[in-house]
């Protein structure tokens, strides 16, 4: 079987695919690439189905070397160098490595994760149906190491021509937000001041959830909340007063009043926006 070898494993480089649907209730959170536009136009580009498990980096990029024949790569979601055996090739685009050769994802000029796919996925043993990495519940295979093996699958299709478009990543991280459901909790006139505040996104952001800094929100309400069910997007407002965004490796319960959920649509740009990227918060209707 093909393989990649790990030559260069990056600050954080994850296999991820669109993670764990359907077992939260067991306490599992979905997990999964978190910017799924991305992951799924890098799978276009090698021409494997959408549900194929790439490599998401982070901010440093990562170097792997062919084993058992020539690879099918590609690289989409934050732009950054790519070069193989140090001559430049191109991103957003398949180029076939050859077999000894390394495809080098340098650092990102901009935005935070890029995507590295392979003609066939990443195929290491699936864990309650996803091969992703999930850094909070500890599921998945570990964030990767110079020298791991990760053996390459067969299945694929006709790869595309070109990279479907994808928003770069953002100045100004917008986000909407759905009130609720512990609104109530807060003061009133909380949702206008916070579309008022300006925020930025905090140097402790990570796969679990997006941290903020900026005006803390004030609590009405001081008492104790029972533990409840916890979504993707949720707004959680921690003792600090600092709202933090859920992302993909979330806790499936939580104890902090949520404020409200950002939808799903929105949170692509969440996993590119760097530490100091201003946030804004907008409530919408229902």
């Amino acid at each position: 079987m093909p393989e990649l070898l790990v030559a260069r494993p990056g600050p954080l480089t994850t296999v991820q695919d669109a993670g764990r649907r359907g077992v939260a209730h067991l306490g599992v959170p979905r997990g999964g690439a978190l910017d799924e536009p991305a992951r799924r136009a890098a799978n276009r580009l090698v021409g494997n189905a959408g549900t194929a498990a790439v490599l998401e980096t982070t901010l440093g990029g990562v170097a792997v070397t062919a084993h058992g024949g020539p690879l099918l790569l590609a690289v989409s979601g934050a732009p950054a160098a790519v070069r193989i055996d140090g001559r430049p090739a191109p991103w957003g685009a398949a180029v076939l490595l050859p077999e000894g050769a390394t495809l080098d994802v340098g650092p990102a000029d901009f935005g935070i994760r890029s995507y590295l796919a392979v003609r066939g996925g990443i195929a290491v043993p699936p864990v309650l149906g996803s091969r992703s990495a999930d850094l909070l519940a500890g599921l998945g295979p570990a964030p990767l190491r110079a020298g791991d093996r990760l053996p390459v699958g067969a299945e694929h299709g006709p790869p595309a021509a070109a990279l479907v478009p994808l928003p770069a990543p953002p100045a100004e991280l917008v986000l909407r937000l759905l009130p609720g459901p512990r609104a109530d909790w807060f003061l009133p006139g909380t949702l206008t001041a916070l579309a008022a505040a300006r925020y930025q996104v905090a140097a402790a952001s990570n796969r679990i959830g997006l941290r903020t800094e900026g005006p803390a929100l004030v609590r009405r309400r001081h008492g104790e909340l029972e533990s409840e069910g916890m979504v993707l997007g949720a707004v959680q407002v921690p003792p600090d007063g600092r709202p933090v965004v859920f992302l993909a490796d979330h806790p499936t319960t939580g104890g902090y009043p949520v404020l409200g959920v950002v939808p799903a649509a929105d949170l692509p740009a969440a996993a590119q926006a760097r530490p100091g990227t201003p946030v804004r918060f907008v409530p919408v209707g229902r």
